[in-house]
């Protein structure tokens, strides 16, 4: 790849058509694969599958050999944007500029896309060829990816941010939430190439850090958009967090307060990737990209 772009989209195109061809080989009801396509042709930025494809080469090594890691971990950010716009959460009607699952399929069928994601997501990483990947370090990347989605990591954030609404959170408080309801999912894909690339108990440690500093200030940027951002390019509507009465980074620190925080934590990550000892030039600019995206 010849620059950062051509990384994104390469990366992006890779994990599209991997995830759509593990869904249309599933022995699977066709109105539910049906669903579970449709939500996962949705677009995005595909964030956390750029940051595994990133960190895998970062040591040299093919980012082919995450595709199936990276495919668990969008279906599962898949399933959690379904079920996150159902009624019974935050009742959306829109998603990247398309109609929401449930608006399309009904409530029912769209539960059960998010759980068929979730579920699929764990059995493509035991599918993982690559002979330099033991089993052993496939029960580390399944364990790992648990731990990120489950009640410890996105859940808890989840639910946090749920018993948040209506009530006036400190920093700390926003930070709990942030930590875990987007964090932990920005975290992994590091942590899983890093694992994948036998990376040392150093450079574990500095690029968890990197992980963690970029993941709070991926969600100060959504705070930020959802005020000052464009509708037809984020895809959603903007003011929902005002409209719900969240807590945000731009509600406690104002926008100007939000953006020198945002900055703080790309700094800071940019500080830990760079003490690695490795080629870091896309994982610098997958944090240049998070702090100046505009979708």
């Amino acid at each position: 790849m010849n620059t950062f772009k051509d990384f994104m989209e390469y990366s992006s195109r890779l994990v599209n058509d991997e995830m759509i061809k593990s869904v249309e080989r599933l022995k699977a009801p066709e109105k539910l694969k049906e669903s579970m396509s449709y939500s996962l042709q949705g677009g995005g930025k595909r964030i956390r599958p750029l940051l595994l494809f990133a960190t895998l080469d970062a040591f040299g090594n093919d980012p082919l050999m995450g595709i199936k890691p990276a495919c668990a971990l969008e279906m599962i950010h898949t399933y959690s944007l379904i079920h996150d716009d159902l009624p019974c959460m935050d009742d959306d009607d829109f998603r990247r500029g398309k109609p929401t699952n449930h608006k399309v399929f009904g409530e029912d069928l769209a539960v059960l896309a998010g759980d068929g994601l979730l579920t699929y997501a764990f059995k493509l990483i035991t599918e993982m060829n690559d002979f330099h990947v033991s089993d052993q370090v496939k029960l580390q990347l399944i364990s790992e990816l648990a731990i990120a989605a489950g009640p410890e990591g996105m859940v808890a954030g989840q639910v946090a941010d749920m018993e948040g609404e209506s009530k006036e959170l400190s920093g700390e408080e926003l930070q709990y939430i942030h930590e875990r309801k987007t964090g932990k999912m920005l975290m992994y894909p590091v942590i899983a190439g890093a694992i994948i690339s036998k990376a040392t108990a150093e450079q574990l440690s500095h690029l968890t850090q990197f992980a963690y500093k970029l993941g709070i200030a991926f969600q100060i940027q959504d705070d930020i958009l959802d005020v000052i951002g464009d509708e037809e390019v984020l895809g959603k509507p903007v003011g929902s967090d005002i409209e719900n009465d969240k807590t945000t980074y731009v509600k406690l620190y104002s926008v100007e307060g939000a953006k020198e925080r945002l900055h703080t934590f790309i700094t800071e990550a940019k500080q830990h990737v760079r003490a690695c000892g490795i080629k870091d030039d896309y994982l610098i600019s997958i944090c240049d990209f998070v702090e100046n995206r505009s979708f």
